[in-house]
């Protein structure tokens, strides 16, 4: 079944892929945010980082779609939308990773505030 947003059914932006890859790439910063914050990447949060980073998130991301939807595009002839839709996706998923980080730089101090104070 195809989604409403997919390249192949004749849409313009595969909304959903673009979805997919943003909550990832948020996830991967509040990740290696939360995991940076407890020591180095050694042993354990090594293990844990390649886990759940390289093996669960970049299942769940659809970069790979991204690449296909992208060839589709410029088959299509849509020159300037394959070329903001690859840039773009790009972009948002490195502000969307900064935002992971922030979001996880924060939850820390909140939880650190909650130690000193309680």
């Amino acid at each position: 079944m195809l989604l409403p947003f997919d390249v192949a059914a004749g849409a313009r932006l595969p909304l959903t892929t673009v979805g997919i890859n943003l909550l990832g790439a948020l996830l991967l910063g509040l990740l290696l945010e939360a995991l940076v914050r407890r020591g180095r990447d050694a042993g354990g949060r090594r293990y844990l980082r390649l886990l759940l980073g390289t093996g669960l998130l970049g299942g769940f991301t659809t970069y790979s779609a991204l690449a296909t939807d992208s060839a589709l595009l410029l088959q299509g002839g849509d020159i300037p939308l394959a070329v903001a839709y690859a840039l773009g996706s790009v972009l948002l998923g490195g502000l969307a990773t900064w935002l992971g980080i922030v979001l996880g730089a924060a939850l820390h101090r909140q939880a650190s505030a909650r130690g000193e104070n309680g």
